[in-house]
């Protein structure tokens, strides 16, 4: 059996090679670095992908949704309410504003926060809604939008995983870009992203010139002009070279994500050929959520023991996420217990994520699904 992997970034970067090399050299030649016209191009060709009228470069996709929480005035004192079960900073990010992250638990289909439970969960403290859009499907954001009306929330949607996800509301309309439907949206542009770049990177996009403004001012440490702050900021700038890197691969973005999805179709096919479909669970797209499959996640029974069994055999897997955000000992503090957010409990005990990267090819996921088949027919 040859090895597949989790992911191949290089045989994404191989067919653009050399449109990627000149880009650099352009930046390396010009020796400027950070901020400049490729960052203000990639802005302003984000914010038309996704149907926003600003965009705001950052360092990262945590620093995206920690300028978010800041511009929107969250600080000491106020609750960030999201999913426990995600990565750490759709949680940290609330911490290092000064406020506190809340959790409410998961829908089991979707693994996306459930919105009665979020309803549910909201307290006096509460200054926002933080729905993550998990592994490339949205949230339900009917839902947080009217509860972030009703309620007076701003939502702050955390679309690391979900650049080229859309969302088509139940009342009708053109579907949205998730990031594009709350009051701020976040994107990651860490490599393994829809969109990933040659190191960290981040983007804030939002309708809203004076949130963007602010941003803005808070990704240079407050300031308007050199040595005059108006706040606190962050030293937390996309770099030139990171954004003409991603100028060059945004074009392909919704060809690479069309292949994800052939590719999730294919899982489902072969799982359904091998007799599989009552032993592994999985993934539910719901209509009109534009699943991008970032990741390709399924629920399996005796998971530690099948994801040992396929790494022997040289097949790339991982777990997301092994343990839930309130039970982080770093969380201790908030109170929580085993047993609060059950659901998410559960699904971290099974989940288990399987190559679905563009470039897989028909071989590669038959190798990785009649594997699992020896596994349990053993």
């Amino acid at each position: 059996m040859d090895p597949v992997p989790l992911l191949d970034l290089k045989a994404q970067f191989v067919p653009l090679r050399e449109e990627i090399n000149r880009a650099v050299n352009e930046i390396v030649e010009a020796q400027a670095f950070i901020l400049g016209q490729p960052v203000q191009l990639l802005e302003e060709e984000v914010a038309r992908f996704v149907g926003s009228t600003q965009a705001v470069g950052c360092a990262s996709g945590t620093d995206a949704l920690i300028l978010a929480l800041a511009a929107l005035g969250v600080g000491p004192g106020d609750e960030v309410l999201t999913s426990p079960f995600s990565f750490f900073s759709s949680a940290s990010c609330a911490y290092k504003v000064g406020a506190r992250p809340a959790f409410a638990d998961i829908d089991p289909r979707t693994f996306n926060l459930d919105p009665e439970k979020v309803d549910a969960a909201i307290g006096p403290r509460t200054r926002a809604l933080l729905p993550v859009h998990l592994f490339g499907q949205c949230a339900d954001m009917d839902a947080f939008r009217e509860i972030g009306s009703r309620r007076n929330l701003p939502v702050v949607e955390d679309a690391a995983q979900a650049l080229s996800a859309t969302y088509r509301s139940a009342a009708g309309g053109a579907a949205r870009h998730a990031g594009a439907v709350g009051e701020a949206g976040c994107y990651s542009f860490f490599p393994s992203k829809n969109l990933g770049g040659f190191g960290d990177g981040g983007m804030v996009v939002t309708s809203d010139a004076d949130l963007a403004e602010r941003l803005r001012l808070l990704r240079v440490h407050g300031g308007q002009q050199m040595y005059h702050h108006r706040w606190v900021g962050w030293n937390s700038r996309l770099d030139a070279l990171q954004a003409a890197v991603l100028r060059v691969k945004l074009p392909h973005v919704d060809g690479w994500i069309e292949e994800r999805r052939a590719n999730a179709d294919r899982y489902r096919r072969l799982f359904a050929e091998a007799g599989l479909e009552g032993t592994v669970g999985l993934p539910q797209a719901v209509a009109g959520r534009g699943h991008t499959f970032n990741q390709y996640v399924v629920r399996v029974p005796k998971r530690d023991a099948l994801r040992a069994f396929l790494a022997e055999r040289g097949i790339g897997v991982a777990v997301y996420y092994p343990l839930p955000l309130h039970l982080q000992p770093c969380f201790t503090y908030l109170g929580y217990h085993q047993g609060d957010f059950p659901v998410s409990e559960h699904a971290s005990r099974e989940v288990l994520a399987l190559p679905v990267f563009p470039e897989l090819t028909q071989d590669e996921q038959h190798e990785v699904v009649n594997a699992i088949a020896e596994f349990y027919s053993a």
